[in-house]
């Protein structure tokens, strides 16, 4: 069992099978988890996405900046709906941003959020790096290794990670270890490379799950071999 986790879960993720806004079943199944991890005494940091309300290139014409920066806001409506979904649970949860957003958040402070982790409160970050041309991933490997994570879980719409897009595939191969480097090599589609390379350079195992997989949160947390372990 890790005694520390950071969960990346996309925007998508929180949306289920509408494609966009947020699903309340979907984030209650999330929920759900965090709580019963929660309750087995591990300490739990989130990372969200926010391209159930907006991706960056989606803005085909935009400059690319602006539109970066509109993805990090939509991160702040996905973190604000878990920590409302999460404290109707009874579970204290703190959200801070790496953009100052005063009024609904805490801005990031690695100390703070280390002490949240001490008082028994989940943590949720959001904004990801708080700069424009880095992802939600990059975010998610940079506190995962900030905090000292044991480990950087991450929530995919797949059980894992394969070797071909499962979807166009149907003979596509389900890896279950890998290396950084395999990653890299082979361009498989588990986060960008610099998120990749950030966890390659501090050691940080990356495990892969399927959110739909029954309970694959608490399973992967609690260390049973589910998904695809990278490291």
């Amino acid at each position: 069992m890790y005694k520390r986790i950071l969960l990346k879960i996309s925007g998508e993720a929180l949306a289920g099978h509408q494609g966009n806004g947020i699903n309340a079943e979907m984030v209650d199944k999330v929920v759900d988890q965090l709580v019963t991890l929660h309750d087995k005494g591990i300490e739990i940091a989130v990372v969200v996405g926010g391209g159930n309300f907006w991706r960056g290139r989606q803005g085909t014409n935009m400059d690319r900046v602006a539109a970066d920066y509109m993805g990090m806001l939509a991160t702040v409506m996905n973190a604000l709906a878990l920590q409302d979904a999460i404290e109707k649970k009874g579970v204290p949860t703190r959200v801070q941003t790496a953009l100052p957003i005063n009024t609904v958040a805490e801005p990031f402070i690695l100390r703070k959020a280390l002490r949240h982790f001490e008082c028994g409160r989940i943590v949720i970050f959001a904004c990801g790096t708080g700069n424009p041309y880095f992802s939600t991933d990059s975010g998610a490997a940079l506190r995962a290794t900030e905090i000292k994570a044991d480990a950087l879980l991450m929530a995919k719409n797949i059980d894992g990670v394969y070797d071909s897009d499962p979807k166009k595939n149907p003979n596509a191969k389900k890896l279950d270890n890998l290396t950084y480097m395999d990653v890299i090599n082979k361009g498989l589609n588990v986060m960008d490379f610099t998120a990749i390379t950030m966890c390659m350079e501090n050691k940080m195992p990356i495990l892969a799950f399927g959110l739909d997989t029954p309970d694959g949160l608490i399973r992967a947390a609690m260390g049973e071999k589910i998904g695809t372990l990278i490291c």
